[in-house]
């Protein structure tokens, strides 16, 4: 745990859409783990609400959600997160070497969290590697090891990555898994049985770390670019251009009937349609927030945005083993109670509650200049 100066104003030398648009992510992101979106899945089922609300769920399968986006956005974020970091350590005359200590350590300790979080949804000891935290420990590694190098020089590897990937999918063909676009029966599934002796039954891959990759390795891309000496206009230029080109491959592979768009195998038309998705996102976050200076509201993203790993271990455990049930008895399942409020409007009240109490606390340390990190 260290405490820092908060980061409340561009003055101070900071990216607030940074923190502002990984803010935006994690409440997305609690909101799930209270049962937000679940309890409100549950209040209308017309074709209107409904076809609303599943915009955060994962899509099943062939296909893309608004839900599918946010953990490469959660990946995208984090490499910005890391360039910028390092140029700052640059400047103090800290080396790449020197660097590479503290980027290892920390890519253990969220590999050490990530399985640990599945040995917490299980109950038990669990050998699981599906958790974002454990495919983040990866990817920065991947992304650091080539962070000194040119932008052409990385955007190569990236698409090497996906090439790759298509190779394995498409090449390797074993028994029971020789169909490369199938939900269990791919190149993935088997890498798990050899790695865990157990395949995901939601269809989610190990592997997917080596094609996300590309995502932290776009988000190294894009901290480069918001902290070079261009203008505001050539970044938003280069964000949204580079966002529409990922989009139309992406979109393009999918519509041409090449490589599906499958998030949870990561193919190459989702890594890119997602990533055009990603960049557009922030083009118009950082316009909004640091060329526009629309920043009256923006702590209220900030603030969770600083503390962003945290709150994530916390409503994954404790938040999802005892803070949920125990909120709901006092909002919730009192109003059900005393005022006959329908069950499945009190879930949603109880699940705005818990998002709002998780919330508080990121607040309440956020005041106190208490920041925790791996």
């Amino acid at each position: 745990m260290v405490k820092i100066l908060t980061a409340g104003h561009p003055a101070d030398g900071r990216l607030v859409s940074l923190d502002v648009m990984r803010g935006m992510i994690m409440i997305l992101l609690c909101a799930e783990s209270c049962m937000l979106y679940e309890s409100i899945k549950h209040i209308n089922h017309s074709a209107l609400t409904g076809g609303l609300i599943t915009q955060f769920f994962h899509h099943p399968w062939h296909g893309l959600r608004f839900w599918d986006l946010v953990q490469p956005a959660f990946m995208f974020m984090a490499g910005t997160a890391m360039y910028i970091s390092y140029s700052r350590k640059l400047e103090k005359g800290q080396s790449w070497a020197s660097n590479f200590k503290h980027v290892g350590i920390r890519s253990l300790k969220l590999f050490i969290c990530g399985v640990a979080l599945h040995c917490f949804y299980a109950g038990k000891p669990v050998w699981e590697l599906w958790n974002v935290l454990t495919q983040l420990a990866f990817t920065t590694i991947v992304a650091y090891l080539i962070i000194n190098r040119s932008y052409a020089w990385q955007f190569v590897f990236a698409i090497g990555l996906l090439v790759l990937t298509e190779v394995l999918y498409r090449t390797i063909l074993m028994p029971g898994f020789d169909q490369p676009f199938v939900e269990g029966k791919n190149f993935g599934a088997y890498v798990d049985t050899l790695l865990m002796g157990k395949i995901n039954s939601d269809g989610w891959v190990t592997i997917n770390c080596i094609p996300t990759a590309v995502h932290t390795i776009f988000g190294v891309l894009a901290g480069k670019l918001l902290i070079s000496g261009k203008t505001t206009v050539f970044k938003i230029k280069a964000l949204a251009i580079a966002g529409i080109i990922g989009l139309v491959l992406g979109f393009g592979l999918d519509l041409s009937g090449v490589t599906p768009i499958i998030k949870r195998i990561s193919t190459s038309a989702f890594a890119f349609a997602s990533v055009g998705w990603v960049l557009l996102i922030l083009a118009a976050v950082y316009w909004l927030v640091d060329v526009k200076q629309n920043i009256r509201y923006a702590w209220v993203f900030t603030v969770v945005g600083t503390n962003a790993i945290f709150i994530y271990l916390f409503f994954e455990t404790v938040g999802v083993q005892w803070v949920n049930a125990k909120v709901a008895i006092f909002t919730g399942d009192m109003l059900h109670l005393f005022i006959h409020l329908p069950l499945n409007l009190a879930a949603v009240v109880s699940a705005t509650a818990t998002l709002i109490a998780e919330w508080g606390l990121c607040y309440w340390l956020y005041k106190r200049n208490i920041f925790f990190k791996l």
